[in-house]
């Protein structure tokens, strides 16, 4: 899995736009471990979007301002925290932190599930998601988030993200809310597939190779300390380094 370059397909190999900087990303993946084969929570994307239509993904988005606001009830993991400061050139434990709330963030926008706990307390939220957020009475739960992944959009192509991918137990869903996934919302469906099989789905290429990457770490126990896979493509071909 050092390189994935021959499984792109003809459109992800078209680098003939305008060169633009890779925008801070965060995707959750969502594991349902309770049987003998694990389960993933892909969503399908609205056939109308100009970006990636009709394509099988997980939950995710641009990291935003105010996900640097959010108060929490539970602080990163300090492996993750550690890994997620890694590999960049203004390390800050802020910026780590507001990686994790974008995907928790994204995830409940998109739907409707929600991964956080109980405060004692009930501090002050930003407006917008996050408000109603914490309106259903929790704030979310960083701890639960494991690091497994991360991937920068080749150059020239017409969107760029520099993405983190996480993933999440399905035992830690706090909370629903219920039809925020229907035929004219972002994602206009949610299925739950198992890890050996998802792939065959319709979705980008790095999906799948993160799929692989996520069988291979609950293979080996699921644990935070894991080191995490960094994908990049400075020029034909993709290279990948264990962040640890």
């Amino acid at each position: 899995m050092n390189d994935f370059s021959d499984r792109l397909t003809k459109a992800e190999r078209d680098r003939s736009f305008d060169n633009v900087r890779p925008r801070d990303a965060s995707t959750l993946i969502i594991v349902d471990r309770s049987e003998a084969t694990p389960k993933v929570l892909l969503g399908k994307r609205h056939h109308g979007h100009k970006f990636m239509p009709g394509k099988f993904v997980f939950p995710g988005g641009r990291m935003e301002t105010n996900d640097r606001l959010m108060p929490v009830a539970a602080e990163l993991n300090p492996f993750t925290e550690k890994y997620l400061m890694q590999e960049t050139q203004r390390p800050s434990a802020a910026k780590a932190r507001a990686l994790a709330l974008a995907a928790i963030r994204e995830t409940f926008e998109e739907t409707g599930l929600l991964f956080g706990a109980k405060r004692s307390d009930t501090p002050k939220t930003p407006a917008g998601p996050w408000a109603e957020f914490a309106a259903t009475g929790f704030y979310p739960d960083l701890s639960a988030l494991h690091y497994i992944a991360r991937a920068v959009t080749p150059t020239r192509r017409p969107k760029r993200f520099d993405t983190r991918f996480f993933a999440v137990d399905a035992s830690a869903i706090a909370h629903r809310v219920e039809n925020v996934v229907h035929g004219d919302a972002e994602l206009v469906e949610l299925v739950w597939m198992p890890l050996t099989e998802a792939r065959t789905l319709d979705m980008p290429t790095i999906t799948g190779v993160v799929l692989e990457e996520l069988q291979a770490r609950v293979s080996a126990g699921f644990g935070h300390e894991l080191p995490v896979p960094y994908y990049r493509m400075p020029r034909t071909r993709f290279l990948r380094k264990l962040i640890s």
